[in-house]
Formats: C-alpha cells, structure tokens, sequence
C-alpha cells in the first residue's frame, strides 16, 4: 500500500519586531546625509561668486553694516567701508547708504552712524551720506535701505559687502525687488575663514525658511 506523501507546510513569514529606536536611527541617518548636502549645495553657491575689477554704475551702494568695537567698525566692516570709498571715489557709486541698528554691547551708536563717522574721518562728504539706522538683519538692511533710497529718487544701488555673504544678499536684493547693478564684495583678510563660511551657511538656511514663509503667505515680507 502506497503511502500518501504529505504536503509540505508553507513556510511561516517571520513577523518583524516593531523597533522605533531602528525607526528614529534611520531617520536620523537620512536627516544627516540631507544636512550634508544642503550644506555642501549653500557653499559651493556662497563661493561660486566671482570679485570683478569694475562694477556697473549706480545711484548709491548700500554698505551692509556689521559690528562695531565700541563706537568704531570693526576691522572687517573697516573693509566694508574702505571698499566702499574707492568705489565712491571712482564713480561707480554717487552716494552711499549705510545700513545698520545698534552696533554692539559696547557701542552708543548704531552700526550706520559708526560707519558715518568713520567715512567722515577718511575725508568723505558728509552730503554723500545716508543713514538707516533701524536695520537688524540682511534683509532689513536692504529693504529699509530701499525705502530710504525711494523717499530720495534713487533708482539704481549697488550692494557693498563681502564675498562670502554676496550670494545671500544678492537673493534677498532681488526677493526685495531692488533694482541692483550687482553685488561688490570684498575679500576679507582679517576674518576667519572657516567661522564665517560656517556661520553663513547658517543664516543662508534661515534666509531660505523666511523666503519659504513669505513665499507661502505666513508671514509679511514688510
């Protein structure tokens, strides 16, 4: 009598363990290698500008403003400036607007009448000079300048900064509709490398999560 072969049982599927902690590990993984990215994608945009020898004529430079030691620039805003006075000198710009509120712990002035009284010493007009003194970021720093520009007739500007922050102002410049002949940065010789590439890429993102915000209507521009 012939046996009846038994069918063989399917393999039991395994269920797998629920494991937040791989779950959380995987995602912070992910949020690493994005983080990486991003961060490579803002500096290679940051150093992708290029410094020319000359610059398009225009109306006024806005100097963006930075700190202040005490009541006087700091030495990189003294670079700031003094770029800013050849490009006056020169031609390339009719006045200058200096952009910036309280200037540091130490200071009783703001950064714009800082950089005031620095340029007046090098032997500038003071008639040349505007002032905003309310400024707290990049982005006020352009757009009450641009006010301050509009009350004045001033049609075209020409933003002075320094290179690694030339990208971002550059962005803003345009998301603020300013009519700009380009961005002017300096080469700094007295700044950290590192530390403000670095701090750069930080505010970089931030500018890009109020773009964002603007952009989708959460917050006002003004």
């Amino acid at each position: 009598m012939k046996s009846v072969p038994k069918k063989r049982s399917k393999p039991r599927k395994r269920k797998r363990a629920f494991r937040p902690w791989l779950l959380f590990f995987r995602f912070i993984m992910w949020s690493l290698v994005a983080g990486i990215f991003w961060c490579g994608y803002l500096y290679w945009v940051m150093n992708n500008y290029s410094a020319k020898d000359t610059y398009p004529k225009a109306d006024a430079g806005i100097v963006l403003g930075a700190a202040l030691w005490g009541d006087t620039p700091s030495p990189a805003l003294k670079e700031r400036l003094d770029f800013a006075i050849v490009l006056l000198e020169n031609g390339t710009v009719k006045s200058l607007i200096l952009t910036g509120g309280v200037g540091g712990r130490s200071s009783t002035l703001s950064e714009a009448e800082g950089m005031r009284n620095y340029l007046l010493l090098k032997g500038v007009a003071e008639d040349k000079l505007l002032l905003e003194k309310k400024a707290s970021s990049t982005y006020q720093n352009i757009v009450f300048s641009r006010n301050i520009g509009e009350s004045k007739g001033i049609k075209s500007y020409l933003i002075i900064t320094h290179d690694y922050h030339a990208a971002r102002a550059n962005e803003i410049a345009t998301f603020a509709g300013l009519e700009t002949k380009g961005v002017a940065g300096v080469q700094s010789r007295v700044l950290n490398e590192f530390y403000n590439d670095t701090r750069e890429v930080l505010a970089f993102t931030k500018w890009k999560l109020d773009w964002l915000t603007f952009t989708l209507g959460l917050r006002s521009p003004e």
